[in-house]
C-alpha cells in the first residue's frame, strides 16, 4: 500500500504544480487540478479526508472556477464598460497569452479593454479607467485561485506527511 500511496502522492504533486500554473494561464483550470490531487489521496486512503471536507472544497472549487470568468466581466460592467470593451479585453487576453505568456494575457486584457472602449467612443480617460478596472479584477481572480490552490496544497502536504508519521 505504501508504494501505491507514494505513486499517488507524486502524481498529486504534479497535479498541484499544474494547478498553480493554471492559476495564471487561462488554458488550464488550476484549482480543479489541485482538487484532483486531494481526490486521488482519498481514493488510495479513504480515511485521509472526510467526505464533508471534499464536498466543501469541491463546491468552493466550482465557485472559484466560475468566478474566474465572471469577476473581470462583472468589474467591467460595474464601471459601465461597453460590449466592445469587454469583447476586446477577452480577445486581447487570448492574443497576449500566445505572444507573451503569462504576462501577455494580463496586459492583453488591459490594452484590449482600452482599445475596445476607445472604439466605442469613450474618452481616453474613461477607456483607461475601464481597462484598469478589468485588469484589477482579473488580478483579483488570479489571486483567489492561487489562495484556493495553496489551501489545497497545504491539506495535501499535511495528509501525505501525516500518512507516514
Amino acid at each position: 500500500m505504501d508504494l501505491l500511496f507514494i505513486a499517488v502522492a507524486i502524481l498529486g504533486v504534479l497535479l498541484l504544480l499544474i494547478g498553480f500554473v493554471g492559476c495564471i494561464l487561462p488554458a488550464l483550470p488550476g484549482p480543479p487540478f489541485a482538487f484532483l490531487s486531494l481526490l486521488l489521496l482519498k481514493f488510495v486512503e479513504p480515511s485521509i479526508f472526510t467526505t464533508k471536507f471534499l464536498v466543501i472544497i469541491g463546491l468552493v472549487t466550482i465557485a472559484v472556477y466560475f468566478l474566474d470568468y465572471l469577476l473581470p466581466i462583472w468589474g467591467a460592467k460595474m464601471y459601465k464598460a461597453s460590449k466592445k470593451g469587454i469583447w476586446f479585453s477577452i480577445i486581447g487576453m487570448i492574443i497576449g497569452m500566445f505572444f507573451f505568456p503569462p504576462f501577455g494575457m494580463i496586459l492583453g486584457l488591459l490594452f484590449g479593454a482600452i482599445l475596445g472602449e476607445l472604439i466605442s467612443g469613450n474618452t481616453k480617460r474613461e477607456a483607461v479607467k475601464i481597462g484598469i478596472v478589468s485588469f484589477v479584477f482579473s488580478l483579483l481572480a488570479i489571486l483567489i485561485k492561487i489562495i484556493l490552490t495553496g489551501v489545497m496544497a497545504f491539506y495535501f502536504a499535511e495528509a501525505v506527511v501525516g500518512y507516514f508519521i
